[in-house]
């Protein structure tokens, strides 16, 4: 395992308002444009061949083309479980699954499965070869072991042709070699419903086989599921997210395996655009409380270190009825320490104080380990986190979540 060294970070508190949906699609995009490029155009496996220079994030979305594709431009009618699947008219869409489970006796544990789909150009190439396509996957599995203080971190990558990988909408299927989410409903014409859903993945002496059971009701983000990113035309993306979906299932590492349970969280997002002139990363949150309550919020961060105006989260009530939250007024983000990589020495903050004053609302927010850095083509902090404080009305709550944090890490150093 490696570790890092933490220490104090000085707090910083924001205020400003969010989609955290347009980034994190953005983030796919930039995820799949550069492995999978090579995929497409060599015919090798990149899985198999580590990049020899970190990837930058802000120059691989700056300035992406979006001509020929769909743009989001105005609130659409949702159309489940059609939209569970993909839409391959948009440049870039993901399937982004994270939750906590407890194993029969007692463990603890985390876990991240997402599919990212990148249309490569606008249309299909003209060609009869099955191997032919302009779509190109990219997926990461990891686990974090939270007694045994271990993080495990997995990246494919594969053409969207020759049943490598994919995806379909009825029934719902995504998929990257054996990494797969699907429908486990029977489709009998007459309930139309992609629940449960089925969630497998293995890579080495690590497995993951669960059920995710709906939940809540989809939480359709920003302006009616449309999420905007900056005032151009089409800068925005469709975004709904399930937000505590009971999970259940089997978990093995190494020759151990052992029932565990827990919540899962489903976002799901499709656009064409990209990050903004002055947008250098994010810090998104997914936290779900003990009395019912779900909480998102998302930091995207300016050069200057200042809130991005497109900032914002959204609170989900034990019934699903969901409220936008306007973090320019209504609430604050602070950072409460810092975890230095052992990659290069890059800081990440690593606890967090947010408070919304009006609804009693004052919580910590803790990683379970200090290192959840996956160190792939991109470097970027995703793992799970604690939550202790008070809640709805002031009342204690305790919680688990995942946060997201990106742009804090640099290049990586050749090999």
């Amino acid at each position: 395992m490696r570790r890092g060294a933490g220490g104090a970070a000085p707090a910083v508190s924001w205020s400003a308002g969010v989609r955290r949906a347009a980034i994190s699609a953005s983030f796919a995009a930039s995820l799949l444009l550069i492995g999978a490029a090579s995929l497409l155009l060599t015919g090798c496996d990149a899985r198999d061949r580590p990049p020899q220079a970190r990837l930058s994030l802000v120059e691989t979305l700056a300035g992406a083309d979006t001509v020929g594709y769909a743009l989001a431009l105005e609130p659409r009618a949702f159309d489940f479980p059609h939209d569970h699947g993909p839409h391959p008219d948009f440049r870039t869409e993901w399937w982004y699954v994270t939750g906590n489970l407890t194993s029969d006796d007692g463990r603890d544990f985390g876990f991240q499965l997402t599919i990212f789909r990148s249309a490569l150009a606008p249309h299909p190439p003209a060609t009869e070869s099955a191997w032919g396509t302009n779509q190109a996957y990219m997926a990461h599995f990891a686990l974090t072991d939270v007694a045994e203080e271990r993080f495990h971190a997995h990246e494919r990558f594969a053409r969207g042709a020759a049943g490598l990988a994919g995806a379909t909408s009825e029934p719902l299927r995504v998929w990257l070699e054996d990494w797969t989410l699907e429908s486990g409903a029977t489709l009998d014409g007459e309930t139309a419903d992609a629940f449960p859903l089925m969630l497998r993945a293995e890579e080495g002496d690590v497995s993951l086989s669960l059920v995710l059971e709906r939940g809540k009701p989809a939480v359709l983000q920003g302006n009616r599921g449309l999420s905007r990113k900056g005032p151009e035309r089409g800068n925005a993306s469709f975004y709904y997210s399930h937000t505590r979906m009971p999970a259940a299932g089997t978990l093995a590492i190494g020759p151990d395996s052992t029932a565990v349970s827990g919540l899962a969280w489903l976002d799901r997002e499709w656009s064409t655009s990209a990050l903004g002139e002055g947008q250098v990363g994010w810090d998104w949150f997914a936290l779900q409380l003990s009395d019912g309550w779900d909480l998102m919020i998302y930091r995207l961060r300016r050069a200057d270190g200042t809130a991005d105006s497109l900032s914002a989260g959204v609170l989900v009530d034990p019934d699903g009825a969901s409220t936008a939250l306007d973090w320019r007024v209504s609430s604050a983000l602070e950072s409460t320490d810092s975890w230095t990589s052992p990659v290069d020495g890059a800081a990440y903050p690593s606890g967090w104080r947010i408070r919304i004053p009006a609804r009693g609302w004052d919580i910590e927010v803790g990683p379970r380990l200090p290192d959840q850095e996956l160190d792939l083509a991109f470097r970027y902090w995703e793992g799970a986190v604690s939550v202790r404080g008070t809640g709805e009305g002031g009342a204690s709550v305790t919680g688990r979540g995942y946060v997201e944090l990106t742009g804090y890490a640099g290049e990586r150093p050749e090999r």
